[in-house]
């Protein structure tokens, strides 16, 4: 297998992304601006915020999937991934984009919208002795400074591997890779921290009557699935738009696909242990949680659609070697992977009432609008990112290591 790649024709950046910039550009604006009317057309703009919160996570999410596979492969000196490592950067280079976005999530924090987060209505508290027993954490100000140091961390560990990279793309300094491998070991400590509380601040708060001490790796599981299932479609897409096509071969598909395969399991397990645990003990304070998602139209639309979608059918689809090494066959479980990872945090923010005295609520149009809309921002960013910067490190040490790998 060749173990060199011209660089100038491979990994240059995209080049004409101005027009699918400007339609993921319009459908943000578009999307955004109907949701806005939406909300305001409803009256009820806790709607519109638990919706905002359930896209909104979904993009983020992706983007520190991305943080977190950039930061294992330097953290394992792993050879394998450089070809795809870049793609991880960029994803992760949302990031600063996403923390201004997170921003609209502070006006129902700071005005106390019980529909939303109640912990944040002082008349709720004042009636209700868990919340009162909760305060010294579930308050305003504190979740405000935990989150801004949130996105400072991820921020900062997001632009320093991908300064670094390009850094090393116009040096070739060896040296580069060496620090990005030693900070990648407090960053992932971090990230882990990081990223267990803000699943438990922005997520599980949303019912502080209730707590699960798995929920933090629940959360990053299914974040994880999300950026394998982007991965193998970037990739692909790239390929069919004439980038990458000799750096990335069948062999790291078949990896991606087996990553995926991987944490697919790993979810499963995560999210079983956390129901089984709570329904051996079936506890009301603990059972309060899974009530309602197991009735009604929640438990055929959407627990029991979770449990053959994101495990049932990833899982029969991806244990074979040969949809791995196929492209098309992987990047189509790949999407369905991704509505799957949209449809649990569906789950997660969970069931709101859409009508007075109304218990389960359907799908809303903002849930819809909105996906288009932080979507369409995220797409935005994206290809920007893909059309200035090359889509290889292609001074990296250990290029020519993931250029020539093969599956054993």
């Amino acid at each position: 297998m060749t173990t060199t790649v011209d660089s100038s024709t491979d990994s240059r950046p995209l080049s004409g992304t101005w027009p699918a910039r400007s339609a993921a550009g319009l459908l943000a604006l578009a999307g955004l601006v109907a949701s806005v009317l939406l909300g305001w057309r409803q009256g009820d703009w806790s709607v519109f915020f638990r919706s905002y919160i359930l896209n909104y996570c979904f993009v983020l999410s992706l983007a520190l999937g991305g943080l977190f596979f950039v930061m294992l492969q330097h953290l394992t000196r792993a050879g394998w991934s450089v070809a795809l490592r870049r793609l991880a950067e960029f994803v992760a280079a949302t990031i600063p984009v996403l923390a201004i976005l997170f921003l609209p999530l502070l006006i129902p924090v700071l005005t106390g919208m019980a529909g939303v987060y109640i912990w944040t209505n002082p008349d709720a508290v004042q009636h209700d002795p868990v919340l009162q027993g909760k305060a010294a954490y579930l308050n305003a100000p504190f979740f405000i400074v935990r989150c801004a140091f949130y996105f400072a961390l991820w921020t900062l560990l997001a632009r320093y591997f991908l300064k670094r990279s390009l850094q090393q793309d116009a040096t070739g300094d060896p040296a580069l890779t060496l620090r990005m491998q030693w900070w990648s070991a407090p960053g992932m400590l971090l990230y882990a921290l990081t990223t267990t509380f803000f699943a438990i601040d922005v997520l599980m708060s949303l019912n502080p009557h209730w707590y699960s001490t798995i929920w933090g790796v629940y959360f990053f599981s299914g974040n994880v699935v999300g950026f394998f299932a982007l991965l193998a479609v970037l990739a692909y897409l790239l390929q069919r738009a004439g980038r990458l096509t000799q750096s990335v071969t069948v062999e790291h598909y078949h990896d991606v696909g087996k990553l995926a395969f991987a944490f697919v399991v790993f979810w499963a397990y995560i999210a079983f242990s956390q129901y089984m645990l709570i329904w051996y003990g079936n506890i009301p304070e603990e059972t309060v949680w899974f009530r309602p998602r197991q009735g009604d139209t929640w438990w055929v639309g959407v627990s029991l659609l979770l449990l053959f979608g994101h495990f049932v059918a990833p899982f029969l689809a991806l244990i074979s070697r040969y949809p791995k090494r196929r492209k098309a066959p992987l990047a189509l479980a790949a999407v369905w992977l991704l509505f799957m990872h949209w449809l649990d945090l569906y789950y997660l923010v969970g069931p709101q009432p859409a009508a007075p005295g109304q218990t389960i609520a359907a799908l809303h149009a903002t849930d819809v609008t909105l996906f288009i809309g932080l979507g369409g921002l995220f797409a935005f960013v994206l290809l920007r990112l893909m059309s200035r910067y090359t889509l290889l490190p292609a001074r990296d040490p250990r290029l020519a290591e993931s250029l020539a790998f093969e599956n054993v």
